[in-house]
């Protein structure tokens, strides 16, 4: 049975968690559509997750999405990261504060949050997916017995190959063309930077699994491009953030219509891990980083929120951590649900018109 049968899409779109934008809403719409809505819940704890999952179905009978984040356990590094807040102490200044004191470990890793399994035990969402990694073996398998079907993002073969070892049921490729973060499972390895199409084709290729493309796809034409590459579903995320339904406030809204759209920058320098957003103030900093080293994920997020906190509090909005693909431009800012049906509609149309039909083989 393949991925939309079982859960009953009725197209082959799945709408990406992005923690802290995707909102429960958002993901019961796009559900409602006919797509697979996802919450993100990396960025809170087990309680915070719970009222995620009630509201989603509370909203929605239909199969959802709940994506965790597996990083590896931060370590502090007193000395590291007095440096990196002493770097920074000239732009709290510059908005009337100072950097705090000491930087903590502000989300906690799903392979490090026993709360967080117990609580999906409990309530067994239909999907659970993995950024960053995967974690341990026992964990998979608890959550397998539970009848919970799993995925995983990778970012290149090798993570490929350990996610079908682990027995996981699907792979988000994830191309470097993503907004928001890399999925790498080791940050400090080199990164070969696939795109999304050559990822997509690479795994079809080699692996067993369903393989959904991810990265960069905004519209009909993308999702059929990623199709006829022999992806079995497209995932999309900045295509969502315009809509009505997001939690995306009105400058991170502005800032996608902006110049920054055209100018995606891949930077560590807002969390701690590679992560594509729009071109801001925080962005530019990575001129001035020179060789200092930022915290481990997400010690520097902790730096990185209370910065932006200190520069909104006196109107300035370029310290956001506003994630966003490379197809950026090409946003909509219309409701969930116009916005899965006029993707469907381009999905037809390009299939009624037979392009983006390469050879298969």
């Amino acid at each position: 049975m393949s991925l939309l049968e079982r859960f009953e899409l009725s197209v082959p779109l799945i709408q990406a968690p992005m923690a802290g934008v995707s909102t429960p809403l958002l993901a019961a719409s796009a559900c409602e559509a006919g797509a697979l809505g996802s919450i993100g819940v990396g960025a809170t704890d087990a309680a915070g997750a719970r009222t995620m999952i009630e509201e989603v179905r509370a909203r929605t009978d239909r199969a959802f999405n709940v994506n965790l984040f597996v990083h590896d356990s931060p370590k502090h590094d007193p000395q590291r990261e007095a440096t990196w807040l002493e770097w920074l102490a000239p732009l709290f200044a510059d908005y009337g504060t100072q950097p705090p004191a000491t930087l903590r470990t502000i989300y906690k890793s799903f392979a490090d949050d026993p709360d967080m399994l117990a609580m999906l035990l409990e309530l067994a969402p239909p999907i659970v997916s993995f950024h960053f990694g995967l974690p341990p073996g026992g964990i998979l398998s608890a959550l397998r017995e539970r009848g919970i079907y799993l995925m995983a993002t990778a970012t290149c073969p090798a993570e490929a190959r350990a996610i079908e070892a682990a027995g996981i049921d699907a792979i988000v490729a994830q191309g470097i063309e993503a907004g928001g973060h890399r999925g790498m499972f080791d940050p400090d390895v080199s990164d070969d930077a696939l795109g999304t199409f050559p990822l997509t084709r690479l795994l079809v290729r080699s692996s067993k699994l369903p393989i959904i493309a991810a990265g960069g796809i905004m519209d009909g034409a993308g999702i059929a491009a990623a199709l006829d590459l022999g992806a079995v579903a497209a995932q999309l995320g900045t295509a969502f953030i315009a809509c009505p339904e997001s939690a995306a406030d009105e400058a991170y809204r502005a800032a996608l219509k902006g110049p920054g759209g055209y100018h995606t920058i891949l930077t560590s320098l807002i969390s701690g891990r590679p992560a594509r957003a729009l071109a801001n103030r925080f962005t530019a900093l990575s001129d001035q980083r020179g060789e200092r080293q930022q915290p481990d994920y997400p010690i520097a997020y902790d730096a990185g929120k209370a910065l932006h906190a200190a520069a909104r509090a006196r109107g300035e909005h370029g310290f956001g951590a506003q994630w966003a693909g490379q197809g950026a431009p090409l946003s909509r800012a219309i409701p969930v649900v116009e916005l899965v049906q006029t993707l469907r509609e381009e999905l037809e149309r390009c299939r009624a018109w037979g392009k983006l039909t390469p050879p298969r083989f």
